[in-house]
């Protein structure tokens, strides 16, 4: 497996070949998913010890995010529901905004900029060290052994992390919407009324089509890393930057997609 980027030909051919080069980067990554899991050839201890790191380095930064979020979600919910009336909407809206649309995004925000910068680095640094080059001659597959892991280590992470990340949202929301005179029982009653399964699920395949996102880019941004040091650092900074267009872009298609491929329980 040998991805060179061509010669700078300008702003516009060189996105283009970016591009190209990252769906080839992505097909071959699946193939290689494919061919590792079917003949049994996936390394599971590097999975295991990429799932146990990216847990490690992105679990407290999405706790201490989602904290305030929740505070602001309830503050301005009950602002904005007592000038309308509707306090007890309160808790179908938090069904909407942290299971529908936040809790996704803080995963992926911080599965991109934590979890996908030190992908990027490491595998980055492999390749510059030659690493890579010296596993292809003795026959070992990259995309197998370093990038396959990975990308599944980000899937299992980033949708358990959904799921903590729901729960310290509603859990905030809900206790400031207590502090500030709501009532518990209709936050709850309303929450329940307007959340359904589906809404919970899509939630996980937002999380998991985002962690497969940042994970591809991150990799593909490493392993075709050149001009030393700083030529690593821009890598880096390339591959934050183009995991976040591209969560923001497939956040929208899965959410215009939701009420076609899972109808949401009730009006709002």
């Amino acid at each position: 497996m040998a991805l060179e980027t061509p010669p700078p030909r300008g702003p516009f051919a060189d996105a283009a070949a970016q591009a190209g080069m990252l769906v080839v980067f992505s097909v071959r990554t699946a193939r290689a998913g494919a061919r590792a899991l079917l003949g049994r050839r996936l390394s599971w201890r590097e999975c295991l010890e990429q799932s146990w790191f990216l847990a490690s380095v992105s679990t407290l930064p999405a706790v201490l995010m989602t904290i305030p979020l929740g505070v602001l979600v309830a503050v301005n919910i009950g602002s904005l529901a007592g000038q309308l009336g509707a306090e007890s909407y309160a808790g179908a809206v938090v069904a909407f905004v942290v299971v529908g649309q936040a809790a996704p995004l803080v995963c992926a925000l911080m599965i991109s900029g934590v979890g996908g910068s030190a992908i990027c680095a490491d595998l980055g640094s492999r390749k510059l060290r030659e690493e890579t080059e010296a596993m292809e001659v003795m026959g070992l597959s990259t995309m197998e052994r370093l990038v396959v892991p990975r990308v599944l280590a980000a899937i299992l992470v980033t949708v358990l992390l959904n799921g903590v990340v729901m729960a310290i949202g509603i859990s905030a929301t809900l206790f400031v919407h207590v502090l500030l005179g709501g009532s518990s029982g209709g936050f709850l009653a309303t929450l329940t009324t307007y959340s359904d399964p589906g809404g919970f699920l899509m939630a996980e395949i937002k999380a998991g089509t985002f962690a497969v996102l940042a994970a591809v880019v991150s990799a593909f941004k490493g392993l075709t890393a050149k001009g030393g040091p700083s030529g690593l650092g821009d890598a880096v900074n390339e591959a934050v930057v183009m995991a976040f267009v591209l969560v923001f872009v497939a956040n929208t298609v899965l959410t215009e997609l939701h009420p076609l491929l899972l109808p949401p329980k009730g009006e709002f």
